[in-house]
C-alpha cells in the first residue's frame, strides 16, 4: 500500500474542481490511513456520497456524516478480509513471513497515533522515569525463553480481554488432605535427585511411533475377549465362584454368568437397553438383562461385569445381584520396602504441579495463560511439573480456519522452548504428556510420546517424554496419567441406580477396578483406538497412588479406594483463566497395624 498525504488527496479533489482547507485534508487523510483507503479511492467515494446527498457541500460535519454512512458501513471489516485472502493466495516464506509482520506492526503503529482508540482497548504501556516499567514485565521482555510472541502465530491476534481482567487469581477452589499451615515450595535445588521413571520400564513402554490403521475386526474381538476371560478369572477367584454359565442357557435354578455389558442399539444405554455379551467360552450369545431386582447398580458400555440371577427361557436374563470389579494392589514391592527402611523417620516431601492444555484463550492465540503458569513455577519452585496437551488444541478457532503463519510443529517447538528455558533457573523436572488434540501430533490411543530433537543435552536431562497413557514413579510413588477425557466420555454412557455416591467417584472406581485407562467400548468417535496396542500400553500394571485424569468436567481432588484421583481442569476455560493443580506427596512405611498410608500429603486445586 502506497504511502497517502494531503498533497495527494488535494490533487485528487483539484480534478473534480473542488477547493478545501488543510483542517478538511487532513481530516480526509485520517479516514484513508483508518479505512486503508488511497487518495484517490476516497475522493470517488465522497463524489458518489455528495451527489446521491443532492451536491453536498465538502466540509467537517458532511465529512463525519460521509464516514458514519458509508466508511464505517462499507471498509470496517475489509482490511482484514482482504489480508486472509492475500495471506492465503501468497507462498511465502519463513523470512518473508517475518518482513509481513514487521510491516503490519508499523501499520497498526501508524494507524494508533491518527485513531481515537475505543472504549476498553489494549493501550500500549508507556515508560517514564515518572512511570517506569513494572519488574514482572520487563523480566518477561528480557527473558530469552520466553518465546512466545503471538504476533509470531498469527499476525491479527491481540491479547484476550476477558482473560487479563480476569478475578480469583491464585484463589484455592479445591483441596484434600491436611493443608492447614502447608508450605506449598519444592526442595530448593535438590530436584537432581527426583527419580522418575516409567513403572513399565523403557522396554515395556510405549516411546516410539507405530503404524497404525492396520487393525482387523477378529484382532479387536480377540483383544476383547482377552479382557473378559482375564477379569473373570479375577473375580471368580475373589469372589470364590465355582464356575461360570452361559448366559443363553435356560436355567430354572439362580445361575452366575460373566460377560461384557453393551447395549442394544446405536443409541446411549438405559435401564431398557441392557445386553450381557459372553465370551466364547460362556457361547459368545447376547441376552438382554432384566435389572428391576438390583438395588444399586453402576453400568457403562463395555464393562466386565459377574451377575447371578435367572434365565428361565433363555432368552432374558433377570439379575439379582451384580458383584463388584477388584483393584489391583498398589505399588509395595520389596525395594520400595527397603527405601522406606533406611530413610529418615519424616522424609522429606515432593511438591509436584500437573496443568493441561490448553494454554491459549479461545479468542486468540497469545500463550498469556502459560506464561502465568511459567511464573508460577518460577515462585513456587515445585519439584516436577507434569504438563499434559494439547499445546497446540486442534480445537482452536484460528487453527481450525488456518489463520496462522508457522507451521504447527514451529509453534509447539517454540512453546516447549519457552517452558524449558523459563524453568531452567528452577531446575524442576518436566515430563509432557500429549493430546489427542494436538493437531502436530499422532492422534491416536495409546499416543506416542512428543519427539524433541532440539533439546539440549542438559535440558534432556530435566525432561521426560511420556506417552498417554501411561503410568510413572515419581520417588516411590506411582501416578496415572491419561490426558483423553475419559470422565467426560464414560460420564455421557454411564447408568446408574445408587445412592450416596457421586458420577465422579464411580466413574473413576470402574477405570480402577476395570483395570485399565479407557474402559469404555465402543470408543466415542473421537478417540481413534488401536486395539492391539491398547491390550499393551493401556492396561494399569497396578492400582496408581496418583491418578492424573484432566476433563472439561469440574475440577476435583479426592480419595477413591486408596487412589487420590485429581481433575486439575483446563489452564484456560474459554476466553477466561481456569485451574492448575498442586500436590505434596511423600513417601511412608505402612502403618504399625499394616494398614496402607497415601502418599499424597496434601492437595489443592488453584485459579491460574
Amino acid at each position: 500500500m502506497a504511502l497517502v498525504n494531503a498533497h495527494r488527496i488535494e490533487s485528487e479533489l483539484k480534478i473534480f474542481d473542488i477547493v478545501c482547507g488543510d483542517d478538511i485534508l487532513y481530516k480526509m487523510l485520517e479516514q484513508c490511513l483508518c479505512n486503508r483507503l488511497q487518495g484517490n479511492e476516497i475522493v470517488l467515494e465522497w463524489v458518489a456520497f455528495s451527489t446521491t446527498k443532492g451536491g453536498l457541500k465538502l466540509s467537517l460535519n458532511t465529512l463525519e456524516q460521509f464516514e458514519h454512512e458509508v466508511l464505517n458501513k462499507k471498509y470496517k471489516a475489509k482490511p482484514a478480509i482482504a489480508k486472509r485472502e492475500e495471506s492465503h493466495n501468497r507462498t511465502r516464506d519463513i523470512n518473508s513471513l517475518h518482513d509481513l509482520i514487521k510491516a503490519e506492526e508499523e501499520e497498526e503503529s501508524l494507524l494508533d497515533s491518527y485513531s481515537t482508540p475505543a472504549k476498553g482497548s489494549q493501550k500500549r504501556a508507556l515508560t517514564t522515569p515518572e512511570h517506569p516499567q513494572s519488574k514482572r514485565s520487563a523480566a518477561l521482555i528480557a527473558s530469552p525463553g520466553l518465546l512466545l510472541c503471538s504476533a509470531s502465530f498469527s499476525p491479527s491476534v491481540t491479547p484476550s480481554q476477558k482473560y487479563s481482567q480476569r478475578g480469583g487469581r491464585g484463589e484455592v477452589v479445591s483441596t484434600f488432605g491436611a493443608v492447614q499451615g502447608t508450605r506449598w515450595a519444592g526442595r530448593k535445588g535438590q530436584t537432581n535427585g527426583v527419580q522418575l521413571e516409567l513403572l513399565e520400564g523403557s522396554e515395556d513402554s510405549l516411546i516410539n511411533n507405530y503404524k497404525y490403521m492396520f487393525q482387523r475386526l477378529r484382532d479387536v474381538r480377540n483383544v476383547l475377549t482377552e479382557k473378559i476371560e482375564e477379569l473373570g478369572e479375577e473375580l471368580r477367584t475373589n469372589f470364590n465362584i465355582e464356575e461360570f454359565s452361559p448366559v443363553s442357557l435356560p436355567a430354572q435354578d439362580s445361575v452366575t454368568v460373566l460377560g461384557q455389558v453393551c447395549c442394544d442399539s446405536n443409541g446411549k444405554l438405559n435401564s431398557q437397553s441392557v445386553l450381557l455379551e459372553a465370551g466364547p467360552d460362556q457361547g459368545g450369545r447376547q441376552v438382554p438383562v432384566d435389572l428391576s431386582e438390583l438395588r444399586d447398580y453402576s453400568l457403562f458400555p463395555g464393562q466386565v461385569v459377574v451377575m447371578e440371577g435367572m434365565n428361565t427361557s433363555g432368552r432374558k436374563f433377570v439379575a439379582s445381584k451384580l458383584f463388584e470389579g477388584v483393584p489391583l494392589p498398589f505399588y509395595s514391592t520389596p525395594i520400595k520396602q527397603e527405601i522406606d527402611m533406611d530413610i529418615p523417620d519424616v522424609p522429606e516431601q515432593l511438591m509436584v504441579m500437573v496443568a493441561c492444555g490448553p494454554y491459549t484463550p479461545s479468542d486468540g492465540l497469545t500463550f498469556d495463560p502459560l506464561v502465568d503458569l511459567i511464573n508460577v513455577i518460577a515462585r513456587d519452585r515445585p519439584d516436577v511439573c507434569i504438563l499434559l496437551g494439547p499445546f497446540v488444541d486442534s480445537k482452536h478457532e484460528q487453527i481450525e480456519k488456518s489463520l496462522v503463519t508457522e507451521t504447527f510443529d514451529a509453534i509447539f517447538s517454540r512453546c516447549v522452548g519457552s517452558i524449558v528455558e523459563g524453568t531452567k533457573g528452577v531446575g524442576c523436572r518436566l515430563v509432557f504428556v500429549p493430546s489427542q488434540r494436538d493437531v502436530h501430533h499422532h492422534f491416536i490411543y495409546p499416543q506416542p510420546p512428543f519427539i524433541l530433537p532440539d533439546l539440549s543435552k542438559d535440558d534432556a536431562k530435566r525432561v521426560t517424554l511420556v506417552p498417554d497413557p501411561c503410568t510413572l514413579l515419581i520417588d516411590g510413588v506411582t501416578f496415572g496419567l491419561t490426558s483423553t477425557d475419559i470422565l467426560f466420555h464414560m460420564g455421557a454412557e454411564e447408568i446408574s441406580c445408587a445412592s450416596g455416591s457421586d458420577r465422579f467417584s464411580r466413574i473413576l472406581k470402574h477405570m480402577l477396578t476395570q483395570r485399565n485407562y479407557y474402559p469404555l467400548y465402543p470408543p466415542v468417535e473421537e478417540v481413534n483406538m488401536d486395539y492391539e496396542k491398547f491390550q499393551g500400553y493401556g492396561q494399569m500394571p497396578l492400582s496408581p497412588d496418583v491418578l492424573i485424569v484432566p476433563s472439561e468436567l469440574r475440577f476435583f481432588i479426592k480419595d477413591v479406594i486408596g487412589c487420590v484421583c485429581v481433575n486439575p481442569g483446563r489452564l484456560t476455560k474459554g476466553q477466561v483463566g481456569g485451574t492448575y493443580g498442586r500436590l505434596l506427596i511423600q513417601r511412608s512405611s505402612p502403618s504399625i497395624d499394616g494398614k496402607r498410608v497415601s502418599p499424597c500429603v496434601a492437595g489443592q486445586v488453584v485459579k491460574i
